[in-house]
């Protein structure tokens, strides 16, 4: 692969929910290259987060191709051997983190890889020491705050060792300081990348362009300028709408 190939091509993606008229994805184009960094900031409902599942497998379009590492992909059976390529961390964390202990969570990966379970362990423990967590090893999963989950389940995907990173609302229950470390640790990694966040500055710090999304397709950097809005407010603290 060369270094500006292609790593993930999405042409002319639809997806309708189930049941419902209304496109989520309306004839989609999106193309990933080898090294990009690309953010994605877009409101609450403008399918963000069925891309990244569309990319997975894990939502199926109505019409349209999807290509990863220069195979089209049209089934589970096509998709099975590129996830283990392609770390996503979910939006909810719960959904990515069942094992009792932590230490069990982040080793799965690499166990389903076909590591020694001696070698799983000790990949996952060096990955929860790269994120400044490994004092969470025996921690029982369920029973860490949002936050925690949160660097658990980024763990698990990191652990793999994947050529491509989705990352789903990753800063979601993040303190200042945690940010800060994931900024440092997604800048340090020499793979490609694509962050969905409401976060601004972190969005800034992490990538090289922002994307946003509108009726069902993606906006890129040369269509939109996104910006942080600061003003005054003659209203005070009353409720009031911005138009």
């Amino acid at each position: 692969m060369n270094d500006n190939s292609s790593v993930i091509k999405l042409e002319d993606i639809c997806f309708f929910y189930p049941g419902s008229n209304e496109k989520v994805l309306d004839h989609l184009n999106l193309e990933i290259k080898k090294g990009d960094r690309i953010g994605m900031m877009a409101p609450n409902g403008s399918g963000k987060t069925t891309l990244l599942h569309t990319i997975m497998g894990l939502c199926k379009p109505d019409s349209g191709t999807i290509t990863v590492f220069g195979n089209v992909l049209k089934n589970e059976k096509d998709f099975l051997p590129v996830r283990s390529k392609i770390g996503l961390l979910f939006q909810d964390s719960d959904d990515q983190l069942f094992c009792p202990t932590v230490l069990d969570d982040v080793a799965f990966g690499p166990l389903n890889l076909g590591f020694s379970q001696h070698d799983a362990i000790e990949i996952a423990r060096k990955t929860l020491e790269r994120l400044g967590i490994p004092s969470f090893e025996q921690s029982v999963t369920h029973r860490l705050s949002g936050g925690q989950k949160r660097l658990v389940a980024l763990a698990a995907v990191l652990a793999m060792e994947p050529e491509i990173l989705l990352l789903d609302e990753p800063t979601a229950g993040l303190d200042n300081m945690v940010q800060e470390k994931l900024i440092n640790i997604l800048n340090g990694l020499d793979i490609s990348y694509f962050v969905i966040s409401h976060e601004f500055d972190f969005v800034k710090a992490v990538t090289d362009k922002i994307y946003s999304m509108e009726n069902g397709r993606i906006l890129t950097d040369d269509k939109i300028h996104i910006h942080r809005h600061e003003h005054i407010h003659k209203h005070g603290k009353q409720p009031h709408i911005h138009k």
